[in-house]
């Protein structure tokens, strides 16, 4: 080989030489591009469960891994959605006066509780003593579950301007231009607290978490909740969300889900309940809905609006017969009864009206004083005072009755 091209191999193995050592410097900021990367790998969260259904409840376990460190909060929500509404006539404290606003929605998940971890539960303790007037979301801040609280502050909200004659009769009020994101979210905090109303069904401190960031929680799924499709998703720091996992609560007959309540109840209890207070009702000369009403309410977890509104039509079945047997004997004034049933139609537009803006204590508060007026006069009625100032009641029920046997009698002749 001559010297040219010895020089010339040189210089060849040498700018081969030199591309190879600067590709390889090259692939070490590849490779520290790469550390942002994996550092995002491992701040991931991720969630599973144990079963995939339940049947009207049960216990779903859920297990997963979070970034070192960090609390691991479930949100739990139903793919059904029920009503909720407020009534806001609180005096505000800066104007000294009364807003007069209902807020309403009809996209309210019908089940929503966010588990927190269980080193939480002094802190859910303390809202628990609270009582009644516990804050949603200072019950979230304290908590630290705010970072979890998501899909509620999403649904669409409408905002009625009332007034205080309007609201006595029960008017909605004027419709009023959309919130923004951040008020749309304090409103849905307290529709919540409207919708659910205790603090331990919205909340609850069970997320177990291990130093290395493996978490467990056993989620109680109570009976008599919404049938279809509960969706999970574990939280563990702002925009540090998992992937959504899905379980379905199942029921079947005799429980039936009530889709304006967001919950479901054994049929059979309702029936025989409503058949016992038909047979009293309808002696009373009433449809028995003022007895159902409170004792659906006791025994069952459904909304009072709800209770009202079912109610009504089902009284038409017991009164319906009730006014072909009372015809029959006689004992009817169509004068009297339709001059009354004139109200009844009045109160039937502001009644329903007004049942939405008013709370379960505010109902219970109202039909409690109602049944022990109601009580008070019957009873004062049967004293033997009362009996001996009203013969002439007597008298005129015997001769009503003598009458119904004849006409009985002269039919059947």
């Amino acid at each position: 080989m001559s010297q040219r091209n010895f020089s010339y191999c040189a210089a060849a193995l040498l700018a081969v030489f030199m591309v190879f050592a600067v590709s390889n410097g090259q692939s070490k900021p590849k490779s520290a591009t790469e550390k942002p990367s994996a550092r995002k790998a491992s701040s991931r969260i991720t969630v599973q469960i144990d079963k995939s259904s339940v049947k009207n409840g049960g216990t779903i376990i859920v297990t997963g891994k979070a970034p070192r460190g960090k609390a691991v909060y479930l949100e739990v929500y139903s793919e059904k959605k029920v009503r909720a509404s407020r009534f806001d006539a609180d005096v505000d404290k800066k104007t000294g006066k009364r807003p007069y606003l209902l807020y309403m929605t009809h996209e309210m998940p019908a089940y929503y509780k966010i588990f927190a971890p269980k080193d939480r539960k002094e802190a859910l303790d303390k809202i628990r003593k609270e009582g009644k007037s516990w804050s949603y979301s200072k019950a979230l801040e304290d908590m630290g579950a705010d970072i979890a609280y998501a899909v509620p502050a999403k649904i669409t909200i409408d905002k009625y301007q009332a007034t205080l004659l309007g609201s006595i009769i029960g008017s909605r009020g004027k419709l009023q231009p959309g919130m923004d994101a951040k008020e749309n979210t304090k409103r849905s905090m307290q529709l919540v607290k409207a919708r659910f109303r205790s603090a331990d069904k919205v909340l609850s401190a069970d997320v177990e978490t291990a130093p290395d960031g493996v978490y467990k929680a056993e989620i109680k799924i109570r009976r008599g909740l919404a049938p279809g499709i509960y969706t999970i998703t574990a939280v563990a720091g702002k925009g540090m969300k998992s992937a959504p996992v899905t379980f379905e609560n199942k029921i079947s007959f005799p429980l039936l889900y009530l889709t304006n309540g967001g919950t479901s109840l054994n049929l059979f209890g309702p029936f025989f309940l409503t058949l016992v207070i038909a047979i009293f009702g309808v002696l009373m000369g009433a449809g028995g809905g003022f007895i159902m009403n409170p004792l659906l309410v006791l025994f069952w977890p459904l909304p009072h609006t709800v209770v009202a509104g079912t109610v009504m039509p089902t009284v038409l079945f017991s009164q319906g017969s009730g006014i072909y047997n009372y015809s029959k004997i006689k004992f009817i004034s169509w004068k009297l009864g339709i001059a009354i049933g004139l109200a009844m139609v009045a109160g039937g537009f502001i009644g329903p009206k007004l049942t939405e803006m008013i709370t379960l204590d505010q109902f219970k508060f109202v039909f409690g004083w109602i049944l022990l007026v109601l009580a008070g006069l019957m009873f004062w009625q049967t004293t033997p005072g009362y009996l001996e100032k009203n013969k002439k009641e007597q008298a005129i029920l015997t001769e009503f009755k003598k009458q119904a046997e004849a006409a009985a009698r002269a039919k059947k002749g």
